[in-house]
């Protein structure tokens, strides 16, 4: 993984402090979040329909509770990119990805693929072998990214239903099937 504070320019280029400056916010880093990162993460994802905000309490949560499990990327000071993801105790073996949210200047560049893959290479998720979400059916931009998963990982995918719109009670919401990838090795 990348920090933003360990960037470094090739040593056979002489840079003034502006092009360090420059170059630096426009590289891509990529590392765990923190408590730190919720209120940006709550900003991207409201910047991200049709994704479902949840509160910045439930991002610091998740920042706090399963760090190893989710994933932040930017550039310079900007967040561009959040995953987060936990291990359902009763599926061994198995990643649930509930949100993934790229931002718009962010897209096009495989950015969501890039943080599924850095999550799957973490240490103690080396005995992942499925990777489960809930797409709705509309959101094209998420089954192609998590088609596109499967295909890199030489695995399938299953669909079946999970969460009907009945289930969302009052709240109006559409259907959220699961798709399952796998079984796979390491990524």
């Amino acid at each position: 993984m990348t920090d933003c504070a360990n960037l470094t320019l090739p040593p056979d280029i002489s840079h003034t402090s502006a092009d360090i400056d420059i170059r630096a916010a426009e590289q891509t880093w990529i590392r765990i979040p923190r408590k730190t990162d919720a209120a940006a993460i709550h900003r991207l994802i409201s910047e991200c329909p049709p994704l479902d905000l949840n509160s910045v309490y439930t991002y610091l949560l998740l920042c706090e509770h399963f760090p190893r499990t989710c994933i932040v990327a930017g550039r310079g000071g900007t967040l561009d990119g959040f995953i987060s993801a936990y291990l359902p105790p009763q599926r061994p073996g198995t990643l649930f990805v509930w949100q993934v949210a790229v931002h718009e200047r962010a897209r096009g560049k495989g950015l969501a693929r890039r943080l599924l893959s850095e999550l799957l290479q973490r240490p103690g998720l080396d005995a992942v072998q499925y990777i489960e979400t809930t797409v709705g059916p509309e959101n094209a931009a998420s089954r192609g990214v998590f088609t596109g998963l499967a295909r890199q990982l030489d695995a399938h995918v299953h669909e079946e239903p999970c969460f009907q719109p009945e289930l969302f009670g009052a709240e109006s919401h559409e259907d959220e099937p699961l798709l399952r990838i796998g079984p796979f090795g390491a990524a």
